[in-house]
């Protein structure tokens, strides 16, 4: 007879844990969030988990202390706080939705956009690392630029200033892309719209380091000599593209929460790409699986190569050779 204890038990395999419901309730109550955008043009999901997102970790925190509680300091354990504590938190964000509360595009912390573009000189760097973080909003990333860097920022004035800094040592060239922090106070991703757009060029061969809170990443690599990419977003969607001529390898990592991922790959240099972590679902267009890897007809074949590797809690993937 099954136990209420959150382990359930089988003659003569002795307790079995029941696997948490956190996970998948989690999944449910932000797909239900963008379901109901479908429904509401004028509806923000991004600012709804951007200003509330605390109050899961808050309900999961009193969870855990319920299941310790119950647990009494026996061997057995209890799951079912935590299950309450993500219930908790869905019947809120049902309740603020009843009462009105519409989390529109153009609701909450309103003020005037600033705009300020940056351009960045390489020197006589034969290499340059660059580190973007970004806590939340739209960035694009692509080439094309005369200089080391050639750059447009569109935020709120509320939000601090976005940093640039620049640095070289030898012939090494660092670069720095950050936001300031406008005060003592929390600033929920939720409540940012900044647009960032950055253009690189110099020729240099530039290793790419990516942090995103929250939001969308459109990252055109193309024909860029970029031979390292290391691209970390909590939560939204990413459109890489990877196509292009590429005279030296490059090392792609892209590591998500809940999200899309759409990589687009080239046909005439070698690709593989390896995939682990909560992967909901893989489209392959192009590509084949062989040996728990996706490759395409022309690796192994090709004087430089693209290792791609995508992990993390990212709900659809879209590999696309082109």
């Amino acid at each position: 007879m099954a136990s209420n204890s959150g382990w359930s038990t089988n003659p003569g395999r002795g307790p079995q844990p029941v696997r948490s419901l956190v996970f998948p309730l989690i999944l449910i109550v932000i797909g239900g969030l963008f379901l109901y955008a479908s429904w509401k043009p004028g509806f923000d999901p991004w600012r709804v988990l951007g200003t509330y997102w605390p109050l899961i970790l808050i309900f999961l925190g009193l969870g855990k202390i319920w299941d310790n509680t119950r647990s009494g300091g026996s061997t057995q354990r209890y799951s079912s706080g935590l299950s309450l504590g993500v219930l908790a938190f869905v019947v809120i964000m049902v309740a603020l939705l009843w009462h009105g509360r519409s989390f529109s595009r153009a609701s909450g912390v309103s003020s005037a956009m600033r705009h300020t573009e940056r351009v960045v000189e390489g020197g006589h760097a034969k290499a340059v690392r660059a580190e973007i973080d970004l806590s939340a909003g739209q960035l694009t990333v692509s080439g094309g630029a005369p200089d080391l860097l050639d750059a447009s920022f569109d935020d709120q004035e509320s939000d601090g200033a976005p940093q640039v800094s620049y640095e070289q040592s030898d012939s090494e060239g660092r670069l720095r892309i950050s936001q300031e922090k406008s005060g003592p106070h929390i600033s929920f991703p939720g409540h940012r719209d900044s647009r960032w757009n950055l253009r690189f060029g110099g020729g240099a061969p530039l290793d790419l380091k990516i942090d995103m809170g929250a939001g969308q990443g459109n990252i055109n690599l193309r024909d860029l000599p970029v031979t390292k990419l290391e691209l970390n977003i909590g939560a939204g969607q990413v459109n890489a593209d990877l196509t292009g001529e590429r005279k030296q390898d490059l090392n792609a990592d892209i590591e998500g929460g809940v999200g899309e991922a759409v990589i687009r790959l080239p046909r005439n240099v070698g690709v593989t790409v390896e995939a682990s972590g909560g992967i909901g679902s893989i489209d392959t267009h192009g590509l084949k699986h062989e040996d728990g890897r996706y490759v395409n007809d022309a690796y192994g074949k090709t004087a430089t190569t693209i290792r791609l590797k995508v992990e993390g809690g990212i709900g659809h993937i879209s590999l696309t050779e082109e």
